[in-house]
């Protein structure tokens, strides 16, 4: 493709200011870091938290950059042509898609959405569309599945030339379809634009990211992006137990609506919860089905209902979506499972990094065993740091033994992190008979501890990073896996109790 050729397919850009010289060259890329630039490649140049791209522009014409975008004018002198837009992430966006021939036109793509339950209801829907004969890929936190390259996520929406091109990579690995998470972070920054969504989920809205979004309805807008994208007669799946969506509800033109405690277009007639999963009977537009899910605690019942709300609005077979999730054992890190029978208590791994969403895995651990819960967690550094108390009150009063760690520091001192998140669980204890908690700032010390301190029937949740197999201590990025760690510990426990 030629730059004439995508400058013509750029609503954004003007032709005006555009040379002759580069109307007929080849573009090879469209990027915004100069350190990825290579010849033949528009720099995109953004404006963020702590650098203007446009400073860059003369280290991308040095590796070859064909023409600068940016929403400011000339900062440096440069030869290549310099277009002016208005926006240069929207334009980022529409030159992604045009470069890529936009692949989102060829692919069922489904954006989910939330504060928490994005990943598993990624991999239940998955499952869904694989059981119904359509491949599909996934954008997420986990990672990113094209169906010939498995990479492991930097985030959890990549910027638009990054999400254009794995939807491409999908399409020519015969993808039928996609899941994709998309984050507030993304929306806020147009990372989707120019994305054709068949549907949209709505999971629920919790605090979360409020360093970046200042309050809960800037972080509800950049939600409500996604469905203002939606196309004519697409679906629009929402959770109406959480009071943001129903908020969503009257601003989208198809909602399909699911509730545990509410009437709803979808909802359960009979749920039985247990550590090996959810029985649910739940009605639809559609009939009745019967879904097993191997997935557990009641919080996971709500990403069913999401993904078989979704599955339900886009016209998938009833088998499939009961054989998709049934198919589906676990999601990495989401209430991972990883004990074993031989083991007399459960040790589980959870992502849960807010005061939301440790309240849910606490709940569900405390009706699925039948002894103490001990908790093992701490928050992450350089983040929201208002969550830090909330999360210390939860854990006071839903567990009988409380573990402060160390998540991911970053450039704070753990222990002044510990620290914060014993305010919220000082204000707890005072007034009532709640555990008093330990810290031990070494991460794998402490979840050894919390095991070897577990008897029988106990749970112990290790909470935070789930997924992540490294902890961020200053810059440096060391390896970490909770899994791992774990399952060393309880390996070193069952050796003892053998001997």
């Amino acid at each position: 493709m030629t730059v004439g050729d995508l400058v013509g397919r750029t609503p954004s850009l003007r032709l005006e200011g555009l040379g002759s010289s580069v109307w007929d060259r080849d573009v090879t890329a469209v990027d915004y870091d100069s350190r990825r630039v290579t010849a033949g490649s528009i720099f995109v140049a953004l404006n963020g938290q702590y650098f203007d791209g446009s400073a860059f522009a003369g280290d991308a014409e040095a590796q070859g950059a064909l023409l600068v975008v940016s929403a400011s004018p000339p900062s440096i002198h440069v030869h290549i042509p310099w277009l002016v837009v208005e926006d240069a992430r929207l334009t980022l966006a529409e030159l992604a898609a045009a470069f890529h021939n936009d692949p989102s036109r060829n692919l069922t793509v489904v954006g989910v959405t939330g504060t928490n339950g994005k990943t598993s209801t990624m991999y239940l829907l998955t499952s869904i569309f694989t059981a119904a004969g359509r491949p599909c890929g996934q954008i997420g936190s986990v990672g990113y599945d094209t169906g010939g390259v498995q990479r492991e996520a930097e985030r959890t929406t990549p910027e638009a030339p990054e999400v254009q091109g794995l939807l491409r990579e999908m399409v020519q690995h015969q993808r039928k379809a996609c899941v994709m998470e998309v984050s507030s972070h993304a929306l806020e920054m147009r990372r989707v634009d120019k994305t054709r969504f068949a549907a949209a989920t709505f999971s629920n809205l919790t605090r979360d990211h409020l360093d970046y979004h200042m309050d809960m309805n800037h972080y509800f807008g950049a939600k409500r992006r996604l469905f203002e994208m939606l196309p004519d007669g697409a679906p629009a799946v929402i959770n109406i137990d959480d009071p943001f969506g129903r908020q969503l509800v009257q601003v989208v033109s198809r909602p399909v609506t699911y509730a545990i405690d509410r009437p709803a277009d979808v909802a359960p007639e009979r749920v039985a919860v247990s550590l090996s999963g959810a029985s649910i009977d739940l009605h639809s537009p559609r009939g009745r089905l019967h879904l097993r899910s191997q997935l557990a605690g009641k919080f996971n019942v709500y990403n069913v209902l999401a993904a078989a709300s979704t599955a339900i609005a886009l016209d998938v077979p009833f088998r499939a979506i009961e054989q998709g999730i049934n198919g589906l054992k676990r999601v990495p890190g989401r209430f991972e499972i990883v004990s074993s029978r031989e083991d007399e208590m459960s040790v589980v791994i959870d992502y849960a990094h807010t005061d939301d969403a440790l309240r849910a895995v606490l709940g569900a651990a405390r009706e699925l065993c039948s002894g103490r819960v001990i908790s093992v967690f701490g928050c992450g550094g350089d983040r929201d740091s208002s969550k830090r108390p909330l999360m210390g009150a939860v854990a006071a009063r839903l567990s009988d033994l409380v573990v402060l760690t160390s998540d991911n520091p970053r450039s704070e001192e753990p222990d002044g992190i510990i620290d914060e998140i014993r305010k919220g669980m000082d204000m707890f204890t005072t007034s009532t008979a709640g555990p008093a908690p330990l810290s031990i700032p070494d991460r794998g010390v402490a979840i050894e501890y919390a095991i070897d301190a577990a008897e029988s029937g106990d749970m112990v949740i290790i909470a935070g990073k789930g997924h992540e197999s490294h902890q961020v201590v200053g810059n440096e990025r060391r390896p970490f896996d909770d899994r791992l760690v774990a399952g060393a510990a309880l390996a070193r426990r069952r050796a003892r109790s053998h001997a």
